[in-house]
């Protein structure tokens, strides 16, 4: 269906484009500012929520609302958006943690203009990636995001904010060339015209060889960003520098795009060559849970043992996308939009109880439960939901991943017992790493016996934002069916790929 209302290309290109009148606004103080980028975004929410409930519907397997807008003539590139039941959640997702994103970046007070104008160009470029159906604009717009980020490591990040905003551009810059690569090969490739269109090359057959490499390239630019072991490491310094509601956008949303990509573009245009690399994705995401559950226990500080969760739990979505079974790959998805909310409001806790303590190591911390009571409260819930809590949303992801890894007919029985014995002793190494988090935080007598200690406990807009993220994720965790039945008839179409051919 091609929709006669530009929906889509409103929700892509309200955020910047008004965002950027942000820098005419009289100079009133910060409040004005924060206000403004606030409404932006509520806007842009609300918007959002409407399209979707009004003009999406829920049984159409097939991509809605698309428009298609010829842009550069001379090499056919198109303005081609639309939306099916993969990148809806993703979009919604990316709404809901901005917004509250915004709201928590409420403290910036230096050169704030510039910082709610990035924050609001991240996010036109995050839903314009997950609604693109061109891979030349997918690529730009996969672009974009690099320049905000990188400007709000380094202008508003912790002391060695320059080295890690530097190691974040390389590395995804070092993934880009061979993202480009990828698209080049891709849409050069053809025995009529070149095209970039996702419609027309999913049915597009490539030599073996030509599958693979093209594979592997988009696997190395979706390995840096979604952190797969080796390539994660810029992960821990970005997060462990980065201001707390950066933090929120990368592990709410920007982690979320590598996974999104390996699913969008791997799975769907490059079946032959994912049902080579599937194994391999598999073991690489077995390794992950274990080596980074194990690593997080090692950190000192407190979000860089935050951020190793991140690359632990990711491990289950690449085991869910490498099953090829329709319970991994919705298990996948439904880890994505779970860690999603978890990861944002574990990093948003964590930046607000460093900012107030002034401590950022964990063996210097202790007995902050008894001066801020709600605080210990958020942090010890969403502690929960990361460690797959039954009733929360990340032990339905986690369960439909593991059966989906059991009943998958592309493995034998004694590599799927192994794989599964392994993900068992990662799910074992998660409650050891976030209790003890708690423990060396919350207990103890440490800071409650400093002299003049004023430590004041989280405020009205804190708990708002925490509450807000909460829901959703007690939600979903009680009735997953709210966000499996967005995708499982997208998921049935990508799949019947694998077992037509």
């Amino acid at each position: 269906m091609t929709s006669y209302f530009p929906w889509l290309t409103i929700l892509v290109v309200l955020p910047i484009s008004v965002g950027s009148s942000i820098f005419f606004l009289p100079h009133k103080g910060n409040k004005m500012f924060r206000w403004y980028a606030i409404c932006i975004c509520s806007l842009e929410l609300l918007l959002t929520t409407y399209v979707f409930c009004y003009h999406f519907q829920l049984d159409d397997p097939l991509t809605q609302l698309e428009e298609d807008l010829k842009w550069i003539d001379i090499f056919d590139f198109h303005w081609k958006l639309g939306i099916d039941g993969l990148s809806i959640g993703p979009i919604l997702l990316t709404g809901f943690i901005t917004t509250l994103a915004t709201l928590a970046a409420w403290p910036v007070t230096r050169n704030s203009r510039l910082f709610y104008f990035l924050m609001l160009a991240m996010y036109s470029g995050q839903i314009g990636l997950f609604s693109s159906r061109d891979l030349l604009l997918f690529f730009m717009l996969w672009e974009l995001e690099l320049i905000p980020v990188y400007l709000l490591l380094s202008m508003w990040g912790g002391k060695k904010r320059l080295y890690s905003a530097t190691k974040f551009i390389l590395y995804t810059a070092g993934g880009s060339i061979f993202l480009l690569i990828g698209v080049l090969g891709m849409g050069l490739y053809g025995p009529n015209e070149p095209t970039l269109d996702f419609s027309k090359l999913t049915n597009q057959s490539y030599p073996v060889a030509l599958e693979i490499i093209l594979y592997f390239g988009f696997l190395i630019a979706y390995a840096v960003k979604s952190p797969i072991i080796p390539l994660h490491t810029w992960l821990p310094d970005t997060h462990g520098e980065a201001h707390y509601s950066t933090c929120m956008l990368l592990a709410g949303i920007l982690l979320k795009m590598g996974a999104y990509g390996l699913i969008r573009i791997n799975m769907e245009l490059l079946p032959h060559a994912h049902s080579i690399f599937s194994p391999w994705l598999v073991i690489v995401g077995t390794i992950q849970i274990i080596y980074a559950a194990s690593t997080s226990l090692g950190q000192r500080n407190l979000k860089k043992r935050i951020a190793y969760s991140s690359v632990s739990h990711m491990g289950f979505t690449i085991i869910g996308i490498g099953s090829i079974t329709g319970m991994g790959l919705n298990g996948a998805i439904l880890q994505i939009l779970s860690h999603g909310f978890i990861g944002a409001a574990l990093f948003f806790l964590a930046g607000t109880s460093c900012d107030r303590i002034r401590l950022v190591y964990l063996d210097e911390m202790g007995g902050i439960s008894i001066p801020m009571p709600k605080l210990f409260t958020m942090f010890s819930s969403f502690s929960m939901a990361s460690l797959a809590l039954p009733g929360m949303s990340g032990f339905v992801a986690e369960l439909l991943v593991f059966f989906g890894i059991i009943t998958s007919p592309k493995y034998l029985l004694m590599p799927k017992m192994l794989i599964t014995f392994v993900m068992a002793i990662g799910m074992i190494l998660t409650p050891i790493y976030l209790l003890s988090m708690l423990r060396q935080m919350f207990y103890g007598y440490k800071l409650f016996n400093v002299p003049n200690s004023n430590f004041a406990d989280s405020g009205p807009r804190e708990l708002f934002v925490s509450i807000c993220i909460f829901l959703p994720v007690i939600g979903i965790g009680i009735y997953p069916d709210f966000v499996l039945s967005l995708s499982v008839d997208r998921v049935q179409a990508i799949l019947s790929n694998y077992f037509h051919r």
